[in-house]
């Protein structure tokens, strides 16, 4: 809980659809101050309402020290499903601090009927197997995992992109876009760029949606690697979830 007559100041680590959605729906709240973490991976990122910090806390240790001398009174973990390390780093950092936390981790999607979907368990995993259902790959990837794409010799790579990359391998091409993407947008470049399979994470939510859509229209395979394992401690799986738990916690109403 906050101090008595001050504000809850609240760390909102972000870069996902789900946090701008929370910083926007807080930053009208009175009682309420919201700081977003982004990472620092995109140099034009959207920009929440309410106070930014960017980059890397340097560790535990050193989140541990921002969250002191931030004055922080609740963290929630709004990080892409992927994002396992922050995460860890987080929970043990308020585990430490003994801070109330909470992390939203949205569902996963679920194989519908037309889908052609293969689950792997990892990337290593699925470009195993990726020849056998095509050679020209739109893929789906975190920045620091495309350099892997280089061990899959055997197909090209379309790599859509928020913003150009520095380096990438031989094998992969970059399409420049951004969110909100659209069913009829993602169906006509896959089509445009003939596309024979996709090779996609797990991430689940709506904005990244319309291209499996796509996918299941035009026939299309999908190598979909499965997200990791949870981390434990309490998850909400929506943005209208997290919303009420931080102004319940604000009012002094729950049990974190």
């Amino acid at each position: 809980m906050p101090r008595a007559g001050e504000a809850l100041r609240l760390l909102l680590l972000g870069g996902t659809r789900e946090a701008r959605e929370i910083a926007t729906a807080l930053a009208g709240e009175a009682g309420i101050t919201v700081v977003t973490s982004l990472a620092g991976r995109t140099r034009t990122p959207l920009r929440p309402p309410g106070a930014l910090r960017v980059g890397g806390f340097g560790g535990i240790d050193g989140l541990v020290a921002w969250l002191r001398e931030a004055e922080i009174d609740f963290v929630l973990d709004a990080t892409h499903p992927f994002a396992r390390r922050i995460s860890a780093h987080v929970r043990e950092a308020c585990r430490r601090l003994r801070l109330p936390h909470l992390r939203l981790e949205r569902p996963p999607w679920r194989a519908e009927e037309g889908d052609r979907w293969l689950e792997m368990p990892d990337l290593d995993a699925a470009l195993t197997v990726l020849p056998r259902f095509g050679r020209r790959v739109f893929v789906n990837l975190g920045r620091q995992e495309v350099a892997r794409l280089a061990t899959c010799p055997e197909c090209r790579f379309l790599l859509r992109v928020v913003e150009p990359l520095p380096e990438l391998p031989g094998n992969v091409e970059m399409v420049a876009g951004r969110p909100p993407y659209t069913v009829a947008g993602d169906r006509a470049l896959l089509a445009r760029c003939g596309i024979q399979a996709l090779l996609v994470r797990n991430s689940g939510g709506q904005g990244a949606y319309p291209k499996l859509v796509a996918a299941r229209q035009l026939g299309l395979p999908v190598v979909m690697i499965a997200r990791p394992a949870p981390l434990a401690g309490d998850h909400l799986v929506s943005a209208e979830a997290a919303i009420a738990a931080v102004l319940a916690h604000s009012r002094g109403r729950s049990r974190w």
